[in-house]
């Protein structure tokens, strides 16, 4: 269609189009050049680029274009306040493995461990809603929200209604969503939350052509500030689908967490710096940063990752977790397509004698991410790990464990577009006694999940593989 209204029997118009295609190529090329570590995707834009004319460079302006440029924020909450209120700041007792797997969290994220946290797990929408509507109600001064989907059904029409009534009470509010999981052209939660006063955004969201790469970047993190004081994270969105009571056919299973303790302003951290990348207004007022006593035994750190100069840290995180693993390493995720660095460390924890065991739906939302997955499990049939697959309903958690001694918890997925393209925000909690409880979460997952056989998964009819395999090629742009 591009070439349609050009008359292709002139010189000119020839001329010209050579000559774009030249400059788009050469523009895609040096980008690349300049910008991409990985050879294989250096070597695969620029053959996009020279051999589809074109269209190869419109296809790396829009989805090859992973990195956003973040002003770097000093947050007035984190500057000297990570110790509780009273007293020194305990260490962390825990074996030599684990020590050093604190030691480069701490490279990693450039911050220690916060001490004195408590975590309570709320599984399912029908515990975490309550509680985090409990929490709105009960503010007495702020109330900050970010969520990837946030939906204008029963669910999301509550919080709506409690995040309105807040407002009316005088409390501080900011509510950022993202524009892709609202719905970007008429985002009714949105339209809703404005008409009822509250100060809410949307992330990256723009109109302009130019910008249109940014699209392919998402604001995973799904995040609730109360007071400054108390957090709520993991992997859950706001929405019917959360909740058995709500959506008994529909219901998706996923697990979030209420941290009360210094580790609430490593949550906070993260959320006022999106808000200031969003609107440009800093939260830097004492409402948003209070004194936090100690409320509890766990010692967490929380993990930043996105396409900006946080690109790599929760792979650097989750490979160091799986070179140090001595007995065991539990994965469970939605989505299980990790990249071969990931891969080949999982791998050489089995060779280790280190047990693996991965933890994934026995159907995805998305049909096409069945399939993907299946295409990628074929690559581990010479790796010792045991891959369970649960039944229905689908289960969104998002989960690791160490040695009984370290977890992972957070609104990552092991697949290409949490590690490279969105924004997302985990937390590692060191700690036996919670870890404990993590993997008796696991361990009753695992009860009712069947092994997969991975022999039997690689004897597939060929239409069938070729199939899986084209659909692990999209997933990172999906």
């Amino acid at each position: 269609m591009f070439f349609s209204s050009i008359d292709l029997s002139s010189t000119l118009a020839e001329l010209l189009v050579v000559l774009l295609y030249v400059l788009l190529a050469s523009i895609v090329t040096i980008d690349v050049l300049l910008k991409k570590s990985d050879v294989r995707a250096a070597l695969g834009w620029i053959g996009a680029a020279w051999m589809s004319p074109i269209l190869g460079s419109l296809l790396y302006y829009m989805f090859g274009i992973n990195r956003v440029t973040r002003r770097s924020l000093r947050l007035p909450g984190l500057d000297g306040q990570m110790m509780p209120a009273s007293g020194p700041q305990p260490t962390l007792d825990a074996p030599h493995n684990i020590l050093t797997l604190s030691k480069i969290g701490e490279k990693v994220a450039a911050r220690p461990l916060a001490a004195g946290n408590g975590l309570t797990i709320l599984q399912g929408g029908d515990a975490a809603y309550p509680a985090m509507l409990a929490a709105i109600e009960g503010a007495k001064r702020s109330i900050a929200l970010t969520s990837y989907i946030f939906r204008n059904d029963a669910a999301g029409r509550t919080f709506c209604d409690a995040l309105i009534a807040a407002r009316k009470r005088g409390i501080e509010i900011r509510v950022l969503l993202d524009s892709v999981g609202i719905g970007y052209v008429f985002p009714l939660i949105l339209r809703r939350l404005k008409a009822g006063g509250v100060p809410t955004a949307r992330f990256l969201h723009t109109w302009l052509p130019w910008r249109m790469p940014f699209l392919n970047m998402r604001n995973h993190r799904k995040l609730l500030l109360i007071d400054g004081a108390t957090a709520f994270m993991g992997g859950m969105n706001i929405g019917a689908e959360n909740s058995r009571r709500l959506a008994p056919k529909k219901y998706i299973e996923d697990i979030h967490f209420r941290i009360e303790g210094p580790a609430a302003r490593l949550v906070m951290d993260a959320f006022a710096r999106d808000w200031t990348f969003t609107t440009g207004e800093s939260l830097d007022s004492e409402c948003w940063w209070p004194v936090i006593e100690p409320a509890g035994p766990v010692f967490a750190r929380g993990l930043r990752s996105g396409p900006d100069t946080d690109l790599y840290k929760l792979e650097t995180i989750l490979g160091a977790a799986l070179t140090l693993a001595k007995r065991r390493v539990r994965i469970v995720t939605p989505y299980f397509l990790p990249d071969q660095r990931l891969q080949f460390a999982i791998a050489q924890a089995c060779l280790r004698g280190v047990e693996v065991d991965i933890v994934i739906p026995d159907h995805c939302d998305y049909a096409f991410l069945d399939w993907a997955m299946r295409a990628h499990l074929r690559f581990f049939k010479g790796i010792s790990a045991r891959i369970y697959a649960t039944p229905m309903p689908f289960d969104h958690s998002k989960l690791v464990t160490l040695d009984n001694e370290w977890c992972l918890i957070g609104s990552s997925n092991w697949d290409t577009r949490s590690f490279r393209l969105n924004f997302e925000f985990d937390m590692e909690c060191y700690e036996t006694a919670f870890t404990k409880r993590i993997d008796d979460i696991i361990d009753a997952k695992i009860a009712r999940a069947q092994k997969i056989d991975l022999g039997k998964l690689c004897a597939s009819p060929v239409p069938v593989r070729l199939r899986d395999a084209a659909a692990r090629l999209l997933t990172p742009y999906l």
